[in-house]
């Protein structure tokens, strides 16, 4: 978990964070030993919401991926409300794929959770401010180096970037470059609040899997418009919370998020559902005289 930038406030002992968080039944937490207080502090603040330790290894992940492989989001969402969790993690349908791919479902993705958070720019300088194209184009390099993709250097195949845009409206971090980058990392798909640009080129290309807001581009670049804060800490997408490591499934009726600790529970139940339903399906196909699809499995 890595904060990208430092708070400005004054100075709050850590005693009385503790202090109030207690008076507020908040648990502080340790991302990898839960009974510990956090050693994420500075001098400004603590961080209060912290994730649960959980198996991140790469058996273990390819256990939960091939559970859910060929998984649809309504068959998450089925096995999400058998163990009480209904709508919990289902992100508000204002997120949409940006391309689909009803041939080959290119376009759905299943992968863990890599949150990513943008705040407001705190600095707006205009080209005038520096008396030539030159000082503006220093300015804009400077500006770049307050919003790079540092989490990519923790990226994993199977990761899905999940990143918080903190309301920019005009700024497509995700664009035809950086996606492809991306992807070479085995990032496999992005999900965010936010847009993307050079759109044509990422649905030409279909590499990586993008589900933004609307399915809408955004044309702007990142200097002078937003500033990376931090990566791998819980965050809000879509009026959901997000743990880095949590489960992201996505296919043409949204995203859903699975919380880690009740992925394995989650998906052999979501995997009941699907296989029931596709032996119901293929019935109907053989009654209508339809070939049975690649959607449609009888055994």
């Amino acid at each position: 978990m890595y904060r990208l930038i430092e708070c400005k406030s004054k100075h709050i002992s850590f005693a009385a964070l503790v202090l109030l968080a207690s008076a507020l039944g908040i648990f502080v937490t340790h991302a990898q030993q839960p009974a510990e207080v956090p050693k994420l502090t500075t001098p400004q603040g603590v961080r209060l919401l912290m994730n649960k330790s959980f198996d991140d290894s790469d058996r273990a992940r390819k256990e939960i991926l091939e559970l859910y492989k060929d998984l649809r989001v309504t068959d998450v969402l089925d096995g999400m409300d058998l163990i009480g969790l209904q709508d919990i993690g289902l992100m508000n349908k204002y997120v949409r794929p940006l391309w689909r791919d009803v041939d080959k479902f290119s376009h759905r993705i299943v992968g863990f959770a890599i949150t990513v958070r943008h705040v407001p720019t705190d600095v707006r300088v205009g080209q005038n401010s520096f008396g030539d194209l030159a000082g503006f184009k220093r300015f804009k390099s400077q500006q770049y180096k307050r919003a790079p993709d540092a989490w990519l250097q923790g990226a994993k195949s199977g990761d899905v970037a999940v990143i918080d845009a903190g309301g920019i409206p005009e700024c497509g971090f995700i664009g035809s470059n950086n996606s492809l980058g991306w992807a070479e990392k085995g990032v496999v798909g992005i999900i965010t609040n936010g847009g993307a640009r050079d759109t044509d080129e990422i649905i030409k290309v279909k590499k990586i899997a993008v589900y933004c807001k609307n399915g809408y581009s955004t044309r702007g670049v990142r200097p002078g418009r937003l500033i990376a804060e931090s990566y791998n800490f819980p965050i809000n997408c879509a009026g959901v919370l997000v743990f880095p490591g949590d489960l992201i499934v996505a296919d043409g009726d949204g995203v859903i998020v699975v919380p880690r600790r009740h992925a394995l529970e989650v998906g052999k139940l979501a995997r009941e559902i699907n296989v029931g339903d596709q032996k119901s399906r293929a019935e109907r196909f053989k009654r209508l005289g339809m070939p049975l699809d690649e959607t449609v499995k009888t055994k």
